[in-house]
């Protein structure tokens, strides 16, 4: 049995933290029914670098972390949608909602609308800025918020342009807090019986992300620069080799030690952390030579053989044919997807349980794909199904 088996989520989000937050739910076995409006389908649907997808509404954007959904479509604006999603809160544990902050309460289907009608329901409301503070009512994307949190400005060479990731990590570092937050509120239910209103800002999650960095500077006052891959130690530093490159993270004194050893230079490893920032220069000239006679592959097998934090640099295609990604388990492939040809490889979770662990059962749907069958079991016969439906109310 999976941890959220039994529990049912109300998914009202798109693009990607939100979705993601419902997927991490969804694989650990949770019922997740994904409502989108029939006019205006979640915006992940034509996103992707597969342009025929994306024209079909399969974008993998959308693909990436909606398998294990039901999928409902119903217009919002509409009184008579509105009361087919308050039917659906009626027995829902969760219901995930990340549109601007007022939005849903402008509808009648705010927290404090929908508690009446279960007090038990755990709503998690996914902003930018948070429901509350002067930038409440601002909107943002994930590499906006990278700008405006300071994520930016401390990433990229040391004097260049400010940089942003390359990967969307405020997107699914505020799915995967998201995440948490709503297995937090439905672990305080359990002893509390009540309901819960989660507020969860991406530019609070880009905070945490920060952690160390604020607290330096609340220490010191000092403003983090961008340093590209420069740490305060020539022992953590991005080198080139014979073939490739090469990143080193000999961050303790114990695994300085080992590295110089390793290489043949063991005088150089000792010495506390601000002789090892001292001699910064002459250690980085010194490894930038030695490097230079091996490739990156063989360097990261001998070091790692000597317990030396080194791994080569690899491009994703290459970091997905590493052997150890195979053993973890932590991608699953659709053999067959309605509407997508070929198989297709999705992420799935990033931890493993002995029992009860992530799976992925269903892929993801197509717009509107269940919702027949879900108003079937709201009682909704085929007549007033298809009357619905001329309405433009699903």
């Amino acid at each position: 049995m999976r941890p959220f088996e039994g529990i049912k989520v109300i998914d009202l989000t798109h693009v990607l933290a939100g979705p993601f937050a419902a997927y991490q739910l969804a694989v650990l076995g949770a019922d997740v029914i994904k409502v989108e409006n029939p006019h205006d389908c979640d915006q992940s649907r034509n996103t992707g670098d597969n342009k025929p997808l994306n024209r079909s509404n399969m974008g993998t954007s959308y693909l990436t972390q909606n398998s294990n959904k039901r999928a409902i479509t119903l217009n919002l604006k509409h009184e008579k949608a509105r009361d087919i999603l308050k039917t659906l809160v009626g027995d829902a544990d969760v219901l995930i909602e990340n549109y601007r902050a007022g939005a849903f309460e402008a509808l009648g289907l705010g927290y404090e609308d929908l508690k009446k009608i279960n007090p038990r329901l755990i709503y998690c409301s996914m902003t930018a800025f948070g429901q509350d503070g002067p930038r409440r009512s601002h909107t943002a994307y994930d590499h906006a918020v990278q700008a405006s949190s300071g994520v930016m400005s401390m990433t990229g060479e040391a004097g260049g342009a400010p940089v942003k990731c390359g990967a969307p990590v405020i997107d699914y570092s505020t799915g995967t807090m998201a995440a948490f937050a709503i297995a937090s509120a439905l672990f305080q239910r359990t002893r509390t019986g009540q309901g819960q209103h989660i507020d969860c800002a991406m530019a609070d999650v880009a905070m945490m992300l920060e952690a160390s960095h604020i607290t330096g500077y609340f220490s010191t006052g000092k403003v983090p620069k961008p340093h590209g891959n420069k740490h305060s130690y020539a022992g953590s530093y991005f080198y080139n080799t014979k073939e490739g490159g090469l990143m080193l993270a000999a961050s303790n004194r114990r695994q300085n030690k080992r590295l110089f050893t390793a290489l043949g230079r063991p005088e150089r490893g000792d010495g506390d952390n601000e002789t090892r920032a001292k001699n910064f220069v002459e250690d980085e000239a010194l490894l930038r030579g030695i490097l230079q006679e091996k490739t990156a592959q063989e360097w990261e097998d001998h070091l790692q053989s000597q317990h030396v934090p080194a791994l080569r640099l690899r491009t994703i295609d290459q970091a997905l044919a590493d052997p150890q990604v195979k053993t973890r388990k932590i991608l699953h492939q659709h053999t067959a997807i309605p509407g997508v040809e070929g198989p297709l490889t999705v992420p799935m979770c990033a931890f493993k349980l002995a029992h009860g662990g992530p799976s992925i059962e269903t892929p993801p749907p197509r717009l509107g794909e269940h919702t027949s069958e879900i108003l079937g079991g709201l009682g909704f016969a085929a007549a007033a199904i298809a009357a619905l439906h001329n309405e433009g109310v699903i």
